[in-house]
């Protein structure tokens, strides 16, 4: 049965005769009621206009907020200024949001996205999204909680601000955020870490100004919620302070969401606000409700119409009659329904240039563009991870709105000491120690950048990573994609990784997969591999990041870390000296060693050491010249670079001390397709061993040795 003409019906019948469900008396102090009511209408309005769109072919797939109206109250609670992550359900609060700040195509607005019109001033017909660039209102496609740990880093960045005031500063010095989600993503990992990380600050006295709002309507999909699980979990959370109401109850739902947003903002600390919702029509798009719930199941919910219970408390509060309140209903929806008769003459997108136009975001203007030179920087020769170490204090001198935050980075100076004394020299608000938690950690990165930091989180191993890869993939990667490129989570994040530990690792501390990267559009992944050479690609990763607004990933072989000698004990010829303050390498473009003609030997990382060693040999005792072509950029891959590179050479070899499937060498068989005498050296695909065996599953100089001579001599 068709439940959005029963509901809407239902309503329409019950405001006639004045039919109201039970409830509790309009409390006072809510001047804004008939506002709040009307952006109410117009959120169910646009739930049965969406319907009759798709029924046309005009409207896509689509998540109803029908239910969850009770969130325009809570929009009236807090400010225009406060930056809102929202749940999906949430047209009403971005509706009564638009009200608060006079702004009129809402509605239209919302139309255009529910259609994916290239109008749309959101997303650019790219999907059903809510969200609004004026209303500070960052878009959420489909969200499982996955919002929350950046909502927890904007929160944490609004102290972080005042102390030290970001070029591109959004949020004000009293503002808070405030992030929504229903009872089912309160489940999930993600959530409950994020809500963990709030706890564990706000228990240290540092200041977060964060508003968690739980929309309870009992369901998540089709498994119900466990009655008083939600309450039983949250009311008693260290350094979270617990609000509740009836969400059907707009004049509950203000009082409880405005004594929340207060505490909030004067405490400067998190609190959670549990709303007790209904949800109606089903979960989205074609599910039916009536497939795993009762027809009375299916006919409380109904009963209990949050636009019922509206009508009923305005007329008791006398601020209109019912009769008013029908006609307020009705009118809006015939308003409405008149807009989206315009809807199909709205262009869509057509083509992959369209849609792609805004995976990479625009750049920006920023004041500050020169590396400030170090203090005495020593020119002797010096390791990976000193140079490493160096170019963050670079970046750190140069940009005060660089924030480096991450496990062990302080005091301890990181697992391998590559942050070691930066905390000592700009401070815990610049070097922070975050808690055990990748999520939060990408979420702080996330939502500092939010508010105009540019921030270097670290990812203590690549393994790691794959704990919290949604929050590159889900959030920081799509955001620009989502939001026509208007919002935008730039960040530059350093992960040790890659294989040849020879003393601790296993699978877990060696991580030689990188296909988990490869695949997210527009993301950059950048893998020096001597001190200089970091220093440079780091200076430009961050001109990347800051200028460009690009999400790079800085991959560190922590193989080469300390790596002094190159081909013999006692050589120092992996060790190098400081640049040039005015020297860079430029994004996309390789290394070329040597200029053998024979042999071309590719690789990146620890496979351009061994190559290194390797052509040493293959010209000592075989007479082959080789050249080795360090690619550094990993993703995208350099093609133009790569083929100027190879000009001239016999025979091409391909060394990828990552998996054969899913990694680089994939991508460079492709660019090379076409190419004679193409053959490539890769790891076996397993995980790497602890002990004696350490490297046995990876390229060595001997095998790379071994399969240029016996396959193909030059």
């Amino acid at each position: 049965m068709d439940r959005v003409r029963i509901v809407h019906d239902n309503l329409c019948t019950r405001l006639q005769s004045g039919d109201y469900p039970e409830g509790a008396a309009p409390a006072s102090g809510l001047d804004a009621a008939r506002e709040i009511f009307r952006a109410q209408c117009l959120s169910r309005a646009l739930d049965r206009t969406s319907r009759v769109l798709q029924s046309q072919g005009q409207g896509f797939y689509t998540i109803g907020s029908s239910g969850h109206e009770g969130m325009a109250a809570v929009a009236q609670a807090t400010r225009t200024s406060d930056m809102a992550f929202l749940h999906y359900r949430d047209a009403a609060f971005q509706l009564m949001r638009a009200q608060q700040a006079g702004m009129d195509s809402a509605v239209w607005d919302m139309l255009l996205s529910f259609a994916c019109a290239k109008a749309d001033p959101i997303s650019g017909g790219r999907h059903k999204v809510l969200g609004s660039k004026a209303l500070n209102i960052p878009p959420q496609t489909s969200t499982i909680a996955s919002h929350l740990p950046k909502a927890v880093g904007a929160a944490f960045s609004i102290g972080l601000a005042k102390r030290q005031p970001p070029e591109h500063r959004v949020l004000d010095d009293d503002s808070i955020v405030l992030c929504s989600f229903g009872d089912a993503s309160l489940n999930h990992s993600t959530a409950q870490g994020a809500i963990n990380t709030a706890c564990w600050t706000a228990y240290q006295s540092m200041p977060l100004p964060l508003l968690f709002v739980c929309e309870d309507n009992g369901i998540g999909i089709s498994v119900k919620t466990p009655k008083g699980w939600v309450a039983a979990n949250m009311a008693n959370r260290a350094g979270l302070r617990y609000f509740a109401a009836n969400g059907c109850d707009m004049y509950q739902t203000y009082a409880a969401a405005q004594a929340a947003s207060d505490y909030v903002r004067q405490t400067r600390k998190p609190a959670f606000l549990h709303l007790s919702l209904v949800r109606l029509y089903g979960h989205a798009g074609a599910d039916i409700a009536a497939s795993y719930l009762s027809p009375q199941e299916i006919e409380a919910a109904e009963n209990n119409d949050p636009l019922l219970h509206s009508a009923r408390l305005l007329v008791a509060a006398g601020v209109m009659n019912t009769q008013e309140a029908l006609e307020m209903y009705l009118n809006i929806c015939a308003e409405v329904t008149a807009l989206a008769e315009h809807i199909p003459a709205e262009p869509r997108l057509r083509n992959a240039a369209e849609v792609m136009a805004s995976l990479i975001p625009r750049p920006r203007q920023c004041a500050i563009t020169t590396v400030t030179p170090l203090e005495n920087p020593s020119k002797s020769p010096m390791s990976l991870s000193k140079g490493l170490n160096l170019a963050l204090r670079e970046a750190m001198q140069s940009y005060p709105e660089t924030v480096l935050m991450g496990e062990d980075i302080g005091r301890k100076g990181g697992v391998y000491g590559v942050t070691q004394k930066l905390q000592e020299k700009f401070g815990n608000s610049r070097v922070v120690d975050t808690l055990l938690d990748e999520q939060s950690i990408l979420g702080l990165a996330m939502g500092l950048a939010h508010n105009g930091f540019t921030p270097i989180p670290e990812i203590q191993f690549l393994a790691y990573l794959h704990n919290a890869e949604d929050q590159l993939r889900g959030e920081a990667a799509t955001l620009s994609f989502f939001s026509d490129g208007q919002f935008t989570n730039p960040m530059l994040l350093r992960i040790a990784g890659l294989g040849y530990q020879k003393g601790f690792g296993g699978h877990f501390h060696n991580d030689n997969s990188l296909a988990v990267l490869r695949d997210i559009p527009g993301l950059i992944v950048a893998c020096p591999n001597r001190a200089s050479e970091a220093i440079l690609m780091f200076r430009e990763a961050l001109r990347l990041v800051r200028q460009e607004q690009r999400l790079v990933v800085f991959l560190e072989p922590i193989a080469l870390y300390a790596t002094k000698d190159l081909y013999e004990t006692g050589d120092n010829g992996w060790l190098d000296g400081y640049p040039d303050t005015e020297e860079t390498v430029d994004f996309g473009t390789v290394q070329v060693i040597g200029d053998g003609t024979d042999v071309a030997l590719i690789s990146y990382g620890n496979g351009a050491y061994l190559c290194q060693q390797a052509a040493k040999e293959l010209a000592e005792k075989h007479g082959i010249s080789a050249r080795v072509i360090n690619i550094r950029w990993l993703v995208p891959l350099p093609e133009q670079s790569i083929h100027a590179a190879i000009q001239g050479c016999t025979k091409i070899l391909i060394v990828d001390e990552c998996r054969r499937s899913g990694n680089i060498a994939e991508g460079l068989l492709r660019i090379l397709h076409g190419y004679p005498n193409v053959e490539y050296l890769a790891a076996e695909d397993s995980f790497i061993a602890t002990g004696p065996a350490f490297a046995a599953t990876m390229p060595s100089r001997d095998t790379i040795v071994a399969h240029i001579y016996q396959t193909a001599p030059c």
